[in-house]
C-alpha cells in the first residue's frame, strides 16, 4: 500500500506467497496501481498520494482484515466512491472500530450494522483529528494515520490502552513521511502524521513473519531433541513478544544475530527443545498491554501451555473473539477435545498442566491461526489427530504444512 501512494517505483524482495497479501494486490490493481510479481518479489509503479483511480468492479479483500480496514484509510480521502467487501468470515467482523474516526475525519461510510460491505463516498480533502483508540489494534490505528495523509493537518493517535505493533510507523518514516512519536502526559503512546506528505519509492526486503515462525518455536520447544534455527526473522519489539513470553515458560530461545533493513530490526532465532517448561507452582499469567502484541500468537501459546508446570492464564484478550473465528472458543474446544482442562472466560482462559494430549477430529473453523496451532498440538498428542478445514492454513501461510514436514524428523 506504501509503494501503491509513493512515488516512483519500489521492488519488494521476500513478498509473502499468503492469500491475505495477495487480496491487497488485486485491490490495488482495481485502483490502477501496475503490479508485477515475479516469485517472491514484486514490483509496483507507485502513482503518488491522489493517484488511485476509481475501481470499475467492488474491492475484494478476500479473508484480510488488515487489508479492508487499512485501505479504508486510504479510499477515505480519495475523490471518488468505492466498496469494500470480503469473504463470508470478514463480512462478519466488526468494522464500526474505523467508521468511527473516518466519519470523525469528514468521511461518510455505509455499511452493513458496522460490518461490510463498506461504501466510501469520495470526500477530500479529510479533517485532521486527535482520537483515542476505543479497543488495542494496529489496523485501527494505522487506518487513521493513512487517513491522517488525506488530512489538511495533523492527525494523531492516542493509544490509551497501550502500545501495538508499530509496522505503519515505520514504514511511513521508511517512505519519507514526516511522523511524530512521543508519551502524553498520562503516558500513552502517540502517534501522529501530517497531511500532504511526500511519500518516495523504496525497496524493501521482507524479513519473515514471527506470527508464522511462533508455531515453528512452539513444536521445537515441545519436542525433545530439536534444535531449530530461524533465520531472517522480522524482531520488531512490538511483534517479537512472543520470544520473551516464551522464554518465561522456560523455553530455550536466544537471538544469535540481528541488524536493520527498511527500518526494522531482524536476526536469526535458535531454539531448542527439552527444557523444563514451568510456571513454578501458579499459573503463567499473560495479561494487560503486552496482549496485543501477542494477539495472533494467543492460540499456540495456549497449545503450549497445556504442556507447562503451573499452566497458562491468558486475560485481557477480548479480541479474539472477533477474529476469523472466536479464538477463545475454538481454542478452549479443541483443548478440551484433545483432552486438556480449560476454563473459559468472556477475555481469556485458562489451560492446567502438564497434560498428556490426545489425537482425535478437530476443526479449523475456518481460521488458519487454529489450524496450525493444533498441527503442532497433534505432533505431542498421543494418536492421530486430524483437523477438518486445515487448507485454510493458506490464508497467511500456504507453505505451512510442507515446510512443518520438512522439519520433522520421525
Amino acid at each position: 500500500m506504501f509503494a501503491a501512494i509513493a512515488e516512483g517505483q519500489s521492488v519488494i524482495t521476500g513478498f509473502a506467497s499468503s492469500a491475505d497479501c495477495h487480496s491487497t494486490l488485486e485491490c490495488l490493481r482495481t485502483l490502477g496501481i501496475n503490479i508485477v510479481i515475479d516469485g517472491t518479489t514484486v514490483t509496483i509503479d507507485g502513482r503518488g498520494l491522489y493517484g488511485f483511480r476509481a475501481p470499475s468492479a467492488d474491492l475484494d479483500c478476500g479473508n484480510s482484515g488488515s487489508t479492508m480496514r487499512m485501505l479504508s484509510g486510504l479510499l477515505a480521502g480519495c475523490a471518488f466512491d468505492s466498496t469494500l467487501t470480503g469473504d463470508d468470515s470478514l463480512r462478519s467482523r466488526p468494522m464500526g472500530r474505523i467508521i468511527a474516526p473516518l466519519e470523525k475525519m469528514g468521511a461518510a461510510i455505509s455499511s452493513e450494522g458496522g460490518k461490510a460491505p463498506l461504501r466510501i463516498p469520495g470526500r477530500k480533502p479529510l479533517n485532521p483529528i486527535s482520537y483515542e483508540t476505543p479497543v488495542a489494534s494496529a489496523q485501527v490505528k494505522s487506518c487513521v494515520l493513512l487517513a491522517g495523509l488525506f488530512a489538511d493537518g495533523r492527525t494523531e493517535v492516542i493509544e490509551k490502552l497501550g502500545l501495538t505493533r508499530d509496522h505503519t510507523e515505520r514504514m511511513l518514516r521508511w517512505f519519507g513521511a514526516e511522523v511524530e512519536s512521543h508519551r502524553s502526559e498520562s503516558g500513552a503512546p502517540v502517534v501522529a502524521v501530517h497531511g500532504g506528505s511526500k511519500l518516495s519509492a523504496r525497496n524493501l526486503a521482507i524479513p519473515g513473519d514471527i506470527s508464522s515462525a511462533a508455531f515453528f518455536i512452539a513444536a521445537a520447544a515441545l519436542l525433545p531433541g530439536s534444535d531449530l534455527l530461524i533465520e531472517n526473522i522480522g524482531l520488531n519489539p512490538t511483534r517479537a513478544q512472543v520470544v520473551e513470553a516464551v522464554r518465561a515458560l522456560g523455553v530455550d530461545i536466544r537471538i544469535e544475530e540481528q541488524w536493520e533493513d527498511g527500518n526494522e530490526p531482524i536476526g536469526n532465532l535458535r531454539v531448542k527443545g527439552g527444557a523444563a517448561l514451568s510456571a513454578t507452582t501458579a499459573p503463567a499469567v499473560l495479561e494487560g498491554p503486552v496482549i496485543a502484541q501477542l494477539i495472533d500468537e494467543l492460540p499456540v501459546l495456549s497449545v503450549l501451555g497445556t504442556q507447562v508446570q503451573g499452566g497458562l492464564l491468558i486475560r485481557n484478550a477480548a479480541e479474539l473473539r472477533v477474529k476469523e473465528s472466536d479464538r477463545i472458543a475454538t481454542t478452549v474446544a479443541n483443548l478440551r477435545a484433545m483432552g486438556a482442562e480449560v476454563e473459559e472466560f468472556s477475555d481469556g482462559l485458562q489451560v492446567h498442566g502438564p497434560v498428556q494430549l490426545h489425537g482425535t477430529r478437530l476443526e479449523a473453523h475456518g481460521d488458519h491461526r487454529i489450524a496450525m496451532a493444533f498441527s503442532i498440538a497433534g505432533l505431542i498428542a498421543d494418536g492421530e489427530t486430524e483437523i477438518v478445514g486445515a487448507e485454510c492454513a493458506a490464508v497467511s501461510f500456504p507453505e505451512f504444512f510442507e515446510i512443518l514436514a520438512a522439519v520433522r524428523v520421525d
